[in-house]
């Protein structure tokens, strides 16, 4: 990871694990595309936009399955997979398919993601039988439901016409934002994860709070309602970390980066294996498709998050870089990410360790 990291960026000079780094796929500047297309717009109203644009796109960024590509019309470069959803999802936020607003494209709002046609999405993202995507019409449902979600709460969203930046609002209240203007990673997270539970189709839940990326497994001990219960909710934080950006060039300080998790999917927990920190006890098991609930996927990915925190500390040590200069969401970007897709390109073709069945809506 280390080498990867030197590599990737020999000054060590490591932004963010994020989907903003996806938007630079092919070595494009799509977000000096995004700011040139609203011109003159008001700094809190570009931000706005990209915040509206990073929930839509994230929320899309579940597995796409080996099969399918994306070939974006402007340079004719053909992306696949994480890059390929990432630039489809620019394409389609800029073209005004999430807004109810044909004179206002440039956002994501409650009316347009209620309304959002599964063909239409399929159309944006070019998916046909000869270019399938694993999990299209669970992506679909996604959205609807943030839509639905944000119309039920206006005091979060906005009352005039909910939309995901409405987040933005609620940390940071007013027309400007302060020069003293700061967030806690966690506290976006939290947010987060209080106004959306609902989006969530998996069937987890405590009472009638639906869990979301959350599963059981017999060997964990908690307190009360949460035994038995393991946390990842990798959607919602790869949401977070995809914030921090939009957030600081509004002007917004970010802090505490560390109290989010590593992500807990395949690149890093195909790392953990392919690397050997992790061993399966019965290589058969690699033949199977897996369910995101099954005990071995719920403690495969349980032991990525916890060991990916002492590999950063190793990595902090062979870069000479302390915690505030290389962050987990820098560890990541800088070599997890990238060292897992290396090692599964060269053992399997790209393709995970284990199989799990996706609805576009795990990981």
């Amino acid at each position: 990871m280390a080498d990867a990291t030197r590599s990737r960026y020999p000054k060590l000079h490591i932004p963010y694990h994020s989907r903003w780094r996806h938007f630079e796929a092919g070595g494009v500047d799509r977000k000096a595309q995004l700011e040139q297309l609203m011109g003159d717009l008001p700094a809190v109203t570009k931000a706005h936009a990209m915040i509206d644009l990073t929930f839509v796109s994230v929320l899309l960024d579940a597995g796409a399955g080996p099969d399918w590509k994306y070939v974006e019309p402007a340079t004719g470069q053909t992306f696949t997979r994480s890059e390929g959803l990432g630039v489809a999802s620019f394409h389609a936020f800029t073209s005004g398919l999430f807004s109810s607003n044909k004179d206002r494209p440039w956002q994501a709002d409650s009316e347009g993601l209620r309304a959002l046609v599964t063909d239409r999405l399929a159309s944006a993202f070019r998916v046909s039988e000869r270019n399938p995507m694993v999990g299209l019409e669970g992506r679909a449902v996604l959205l609807r439901r943030l839509g639905e979600a944000m119309a039920e709460q206006p005091e979060v969203f906005g009352d005039e016409l909910p939309r995901p930046s409405g987040i933005f609002d609620l940390i940071v209240p007013g027309p400007t934002v302060p020069p003293t203007a700061d967030v806690a990673a966690h506290d976006i997270l939290s947010q987060i994860l209080l106004t959306l539970s609902g989006i969530w189709p998996a069937s987890n839940a405590i009472g009638a709070v639906p869990l979301g990326d959350c599963w059981r497994h017999q060997a964990v001990r908690g307190d009360g309602l949460t035994d038995g219960w393991v946390p990842f909710h990798k959607l919602s934080q790869w949401l977070t970390y995809s914030l921090l950006e939009p957030f600081e060039w509004a002007g917004v300080r970010t802090r505490g980066l560390d109290a989010l998790t590593a992500l807990p999917e395949y690149r890093n927990g195909g790392l953990m294996i392919d690397s050997g920190l992790l061993r399966l006890r019965d290589e058969a098991v690699t033949a199977q498709v897996w369910q995101p609930g099954d005990e071995l996927i719920v403690e495969w990915r349980a032991l990525t998050v916890a060991l990916m925190d002492e590999v950063a500390q190793q990595v902090r040590k062979l870069l000479n870089l302390d915690a505030q200069r290389l962050p987990l969401a820098c560890v990541l970007e800088g070599g997890s990410w990238a060292a897992g897709r290396a090692m599964a390109q060269e053992k399997r073709g790209g393709l995970p360790p284990l199989q799990v069945a996706s609805d576009g809506t795990v990981f």
